[in-house]
């Protein structure tokens, strides 16, 4: 019987949640769509609007330890369990995500990335690593915050894999010859299930990993809600023009680790 009424109330939450995705979508598209082309509009508020409103509608509960550096440029780099991060990180601050470039041509979402303004990269076409490179440099040197996966994958949730330093170049690029910049590491934890702490197995389940389709893991989390996922902003670490990318990677990793770890042991 309670199983049965887990059932009912998990394809509720689901019918609920794509009506008012359904109902929501569309308008804050044409929105945003606007505010693209209107430069007296804030082409940053929709997005982080859409992310908050996804986060409760897929029962993500969202708790953020401190904030975005304030310097400029700034490359954040986060570790990377599941699609559910960018909606976490969108939630809690104003930033632009870099991602792979098969994003672009998903349905529907491919085209919410593109109106956030994503940097796709095309990592099977490594000739395109430069000019990619040098969009991302343009914009952090805008003063825009760029999120960087640099595990290049998502993983379990339960570990941190080794950073790709091949990215980190455009904060070089961008910081120019005598301008600094800033690598920011962020750690993404997801801590309870239902306000349980989740178990190695539990965490998985959030996780997003290999070929697994997006609609049916969406369609699970809006089912189960009551997630807490924690966003961690690290202290950033200046990245002079002489710094080497691949020990900038490796200290960027060690930090999103040790976040990691700290969150996990706080959890229990």
């Amino acid at each position: 019987m309670a199983k049965r009424a887990r059932t009912v109330t998990g394809n509720a939450r689901l019918a609920l949640g794509l009506l008012a995705f359904a109902a929501a979508t569309p308008p804050l598209m044409a929105w945003q769509a606007l505010a693209l082309r209107a430069p007296f509009l804030d082409e940053r508020r929709v997005p982080r609007l859409w992310h908050r409103m996804v986060t409760r509608l897929l029962g993500l509960r969202v708790h953020v330890h401190g904030s975005p550096a304030e310097a400029r440029p700034l490359l954040i780099a986060a570790n990377h369990v599941s699609w559910t991060d960018i909606m976490a990180l969108g939630a809690a601050a104003d930033v632009h995500f870099i991602a792979k470039a098969e994003v672009a041509g998903w349905p529907l979402f491919g085209r919410l990335a593109k109106l956030q303004r994503t940097v796709f990269i095309d990592r099977a076409r490594p000739r395109r690593a430069g000019e990619q490179a040098g969009e991302i440099a343009a914009r952090l040197a805008r003063g825009e915050p760029m999120v960087l996966f640099p595990e290049g994958t998502t993983s379990d949730g339960n570990s941190v894999l080794p950073f790709k330093s091949t990215l980190f170049a455009a904060a070089q690029m961008a910081m120019g010859e005598e301008r600094g910049a800033a690598i920011q590491p962020v750690a993404i934890v997801y801590t309870r299930l239902h306000g349980m702490p989740m178990s190695r197995r539990e965490r998985m389940r959030a996780a997003w990993i290999g070929d697994q389709t997006l609609v049916p893991h969406l369609a699970r989390l809006m089912r189960e809600g009551g997630i807490d996922v924690e966003i961690h902003f690290g202290e950033p670490v200046a990245f002079g023009p002489g710094t080497d990318r691949k020990r900038m990677a490796r200290e960027a990793e060690e930090r999103v680790r040790a976040m990691m770890r700290a969150a996990l042991r706080r959890t229990g």
